[in-house]
C-alpha cells in the first residue's frame, strides 16, 4: 500500500511479525540487507501475536492521533498515573468525545491536547456521566511512558 506525502511516498511493510511504516527510499535501501541481518526499518506500527492478533505499538500514536474519531482527555493529576500504565478513572476524566460507545478504541490526550496513548472505553459517554468517581472509564493499552519502560523491545 503506497501513501503519497509531501516528503515522499510511504508504505507499510511486514517484517518479523511486525508492521512498519517506511518511506519508499528507505525500503529500497533496506532491500540491500539480508532479511536475517535486518532488525527493523521505518516506524513500527505494531506486531502480530502468536495467535495472529494485531497489537498497536505506542510508536504509531503520532501517526494515528490526528485522525482519531474518539478521544478522551485526562486531567493533569491523572496524566502521570496513566503514563505509569494505570487505567483512567472517572475522577481523572477531563472530557470524552460525544457518542463514544462502550469498548470503543480511543486516543488518550492530556488537557493541553498532547496525545498520551491508546485505550478502550469501558463505559459509553452516557454511562460516564452517571458513574461513581472510582470506576474505570478507560482501560489502558499503551502510553508514551513505554518508550522508557520497554526501550529494548520497541524496535
Amino acid at each position: 500500500m503506497l501513501i503519497d506525502r509531501p516528503d515522499g511516498t510511504y508504505c507499510f511493510r511486514f517484517h518479523r511479525e511486525r508492521v512498519y511504516y517506511v518511506s519508499e527510499l528507505i525500503m529500497k535501501r533496506a532491500a540491500n540487507i539480508s532479511r536475517e541481518n535486518l532488525i527493523s526499518f521505518g516506524s513500527c506500527f505494531g506486531k502480530f501475536t502468536k495467535t495472529m492478533k494485531f497489537r498497536l505499538h505506542v510508536t504509531a500514536l503520532d501517526f494515528l492521533a490526528p485522525y482519531a474519531k474518539f478521544k478522551v482527555w485526562v486531567k493533569p493529576g491523572s496524566e502521570q498515573s496513566f503514563l505509569y500504565g494505570n487505567h483512567v478513572l472517572k475522577s481523572g476524566l477531563g472530557r470524552i468525545t460525544e457518542n463514544t460507545a462502550k469498548y470503543q478504541g480511543v486516543i488518550v490526550y492530556s488537557m493541553s491536547d498532547i496525545p498520551l496513548g491508546f485505550g478502550v472505553a469501558s463505559k459509553s459517554t452516557q454511562e460516564c456521566r452517571h458513574t461513581d468517581p472510582i470506576s474505570i472509564v478507560v482501560f489502558h493499552q499503551a502510553d508514551i511512558g513505554e518508550y522508557l519502560r520497554n526501550e529494548e523491545t520497541l524496535t
